[in-house]
């Protein structure tokens, strides 16, 4: 891989980074908008989908498919696993935790064993 290849490359895992920022906000939106009920909620929630889902389609220009929708998952996964023990007092148990620490390390393997 050339240098500018490497740097495309980089820079799509950046991008799918951003993507799965995006989707743990809206899965975290979601809670807010009451089923869609609450105008400038549910604005903000399909904004951040909208903007989700464009960083994913940069980054999949480039990156296989099915790694990059299993990182995009991923992340938003456990942040909004994380996020809503914090902010909504869902549970905390070992087990619980754990399954978050397997995903985590799941994203991991994943990005590690991706060559393009």
């Amino acid at each position: 891989m050339n240098r500018l290849e490497s740097l495309f490359y980089v820079m799509n895992w950046f991008y799918l980074f951003i993507a799965g920022l995006f989707e743990i906000a809206w899965a975290i939106g979601l809670k807010y908008t009451e089923g869609w009920s609450r105008l400038w909620p549910s604005v903000l929630t399909g904004v951040l989908m909208i903007a989700s889902f464009y960083f994913l389609s940069l980054a999949v220009k480039t990156l296989p498919i099915g790694t990059a929708y299993a990182v995009w998952t991923g992340i938003g996964t456990v942040g909004a696993a994380i996020l809503g023990m914090i902010l909504f007092d869902e549970p905390r148990d070992i087990v619980r935790v754990a399954c978050i620490f397997l995903i985590i390390a799941g994203i991991a393997g994943l990005k590690l064993t991706s060559t393009s």
